[in-house]
């Protein structure tokens, strides 16, 4: 509805009273009482505070701001045309890894697939964020379930594609084309401009008289960074470590990495009826002590099955933190503007480059079998950091400031009517 009324350069207002002398009965009472507060003289802004719970408080808040800067296109962003765009770029740019026959061209490949799926990752985020409001309580734990089912399914894929003798580019082409079906399919169902409602900047938001509270997102962003710094060392060496420690066969090796995507599948799918029944707090914390047993088993384990049952507990105690990582992120963002998330998005790559780097440091300056047994004490140590910030998972929605759209903060998260 906003997306068409700013397209045709007409007044919300405007459009508010154009649609109301049609009488249709699915516009709902509420809209009718907004039309009515509108034609007696009220700004947008002002009717929306007289007619509580007709839009969500995140969207009043922004409708507010657009107010205040004067251009209403300015709190319309962009995320779901972000993803129409970068969705079948990953998937163009996955097979040209594969075929790349010189280092300028795989470094090219894989530099517009590592830009590429960054955008993928924030805005896919933002768009599991907002369906989470939608319905009002944890969902997007489900979400990164599916995420995990697709990293099995690539990895059995490759597989396949190895035993049939396909070459690499072949195999990154078949599965970048079935990525651009699956883009091509979901495009049509991302929300969009008019249903995800944010300004296009930090300083928009201010300009507005709305600010971030920076401090309990950045130590949530701090949780999600240790978390994927544990998460770096078991994708990355958990195999090292089943050969150089538990001396398994090449039968075990990939074992524990499969041991740990498949609890983290399994926890994924648990997940959020575990958030709503016992919160996210309480669930993040609990995640995090389990994941620490998990690593101390990894540290301690004396035997390949004990090891391998320890990368599972890791698995399930970690495959909670991420996804409710956004979800808290989302409720601190008064914006709903999608710049808290994006921002927290970057402890995931960092924790997972500097959990290479550690892990792997660890292992080398210790060295032989004790070193791979040190190299997962450092996440087991930062694993613990999670339990102490665990209460930040569960904040209170924060609204902004900007007029009514604070007050607006008590009339729920209802749906227009």
């Amino acid at each position: 509805f906003l997306e068409t009324v700013l397209t045709r350069n007409q007044s919300v207002e405007q459009a508010v009273l154009s649609v109301s002398e049609g009488r249709d009965r699915a516009m709902g009472v509420q809209f009718y009482l907004l039309a009515a507060h509108i034609e007696g003289g009220a700004r947008l802004g002002e009717a929306l505070e007289k007619v509580p719970g007709f839009l969500p408080p995140q969207v009043n808040a922004m409708l507010n701001a657009g107010e205040k800067l004067g251009d209403m296109k300015k709190v319309l962003p962009a995320c779901r045309e972000v993803l129409r765009v970068a969705k079948p770029v990953v998937c163009l740019a996955v097979p040209s890894i594969g075929f790349a026959s010189t280092l300028p061209e795989l470094y090219l490949a894989v530099g517009t697939f590592g830009l590429f799926v960054g955008a993928v990752d924030a805005t896919m985020n933002m768009q599991g964020a907002v369906t989470e409001k939608r319905y009002g309580y944890s969902i997007i734990t489900a979400f990164y379930g599916l995420w995990s089912m697709a990293g099995i399914l690539g990895g059995l894929w490759n597989a396949a594609a190895g035993k049939l003798g396909l070459s690499l580019g072949a195999a990154f082409a078949i599965a970048g084309a079935c990525g651009l079906a699956g883009s091509a399919a979901s495009g049509r169902f991302l929300f969009s401009k008019a249903e995800d409602v944010a300004p296009v900047s930090e300083a928009a938001a201010k300009a507005a008289g709305i600010s971030i509270p920076w401090r309990p997102i950045i130590l949530i962003g701090i949780a999600m960074g240790c978390m994927y710094i544990g998460d770096a060392a078991v994708s990355n060496f958990s195999s090292v470590y089943m050969d150089k420690v538990q001396h398994g066969s090449k039968v075990l090796l990939p074992l524990a990495f499969a041991a740990y995507q498949a609890m983290m599948v399994l926890g994924r799918v648990i997940g959020d009826h575990t958030v709503r029944r016992f919160g996210a707090a309480a669930v993040v914390r609990a995640g995090a002590i389990v994941a620490a047993i998990g690593l101390l088993g990894v540290v301690l384990a004396p035997s390949p099955g004990l090891a391998i049952g320890a990368f599972a507990l890791t698995g399930l105690g970690f495959c909670v933190v991420p996804p409710q990582c956004f979800s808290a992120t989302s409720k601190l963002d008064p914006t709903g503007s999608g710049i808290a998330i994006s921002r927290v998005n970057v402890f995931n790559y960092a924790g997972f480059v500097l959990g290479a780097a550690l892990a792997g440091g660890i292992a080398g300056g210790v060295g032989g079998p004790l070193g791979w047994r040190a190299a997962f004490a450092a996440p087991l140590a930062l694993t613990m950091v999670i339990v102490v910030l665990a209460r930040g998972f569960a904040p209170q929605p924060v609204i902004g400031g900007a007029g009514g759209a604070a007050r607006a903060a008590g009339a729920g998260t209802a749906a227009p009517g």
